[in-house]
């Protein structure tokens, strides 16, 4: 029997709390209006001495620096392009950390998508998603590694898998793949940078609603989507921030090597 699922009402805003106050966050894929965008807001609010955020898009990029430091203060964001499949790049969002006191805190936010059956997918449109995906973020934690263990500093590196990387869904082959990968690269990393006191995370979500999403993806798949989770509605991006949030403060000293589900469809 199918069950209709009423949409319950997304909760109230929460405040910040001082969580990670004196930190240097730096955030990938955050000009937009979903979960990077609504990190780098959240790590302001908790007090975060400062925020480097990246995207590959130049002008939102400016205005979403604009509209950040008049509101949270100029000296407290920066940001940079930085396309996560070049090497040289990551390197330099780093080197724009530096100029705040280094990594404290590093979000992997930047991925790919789209939709190909495995039968007419191209070794192009595989290789792209996965090395935006997967390898664009071994680039980032492989990159921040080295800065915290040079400094000296027990930092945090968080990563955005995706439920789809647990269960499969039609046409999302190279996405899952590489998302699963996200999830294997987090639980190998975290024991790795153990010993240096970092600790290394992912958040799992499914469905995060923002306007571009509503642009791109039908009213009717939205609302097969919807059905999907317990409460009958999508996540707000900063349902997922917030609990980023909470990995890359104090409050989850012990945990690493995680993936947390941000959704109800761990399978």
């Amino acid at each position: 029997m199918t069950t209709t699922r009423i949409e319950q009402p997304t909760p109230d805003y929460v405040p910040g709390h001082g969580l990670l106050t004196d930190k240097v966050v730096v955030v990938t894929a955050a000009a937009g209006a979903g979960i990077g965008a609504s990190v780098v807001r959240r790590a302001l609010e908790e007090g975060a001495k400062a925020v480097v955020f990246s995207d590959t898009h130049e002008r939102r990029l400016r205005e979403a620096e604009e509209a950040l430091g008049a509101e949270f203060g100029a000296d407290r964001v920066a940001q940079l392009v930085c396309d996560v499949t070049d090497e040289a790049q990551v390197g330099a969002l780093l080197d724009l950390a530096e100029e705040y006191g280094g990594v404290d805190v590093m979000i992997n936010n930047a991925g790919l998508g789209g939709t190909a059956s495995v039968l007419e997918m191209t070794d192009e449109q595989w290789s792209k998603v996965l090395d935006i995906t997967l390898t664009g973020t071994f680039r980032c934690v492989r990159a921040a590694g080295q800065r915290m263990v040079a400094a000296g500093k027990r930092g945090v590196v968080i990563n955005n898998a995706s439920v789809i990387g647990w269960r499969a869904q039609e046409g999302q082959a190279h996405y899952a793949a590489a998302k699963a990968g996200v999830m294997a690269l987090t639980r190998c990393s975290a024991i790795d940078l153990a010993p240096h006191g970092i600790r290394v995370n992912a958040v799992s979500p499914s469905l995060a609603m923002h306007p571009f999403l509503e642009k791109v993806t039908s009213p009717e798949l939205l609302e097969e989507l919807k059905q999907r989770e317990a409460f009958g509605r999508a996540a707000a991006p900063w349902e997922v921030a917030n609990v980023m949030v909470f990995l890359a403060s104090g409050y989850s000293s012990y945990l690493t090597g995680e993936v947390i589900s941000v959704s109800s469809q761990h399978a």
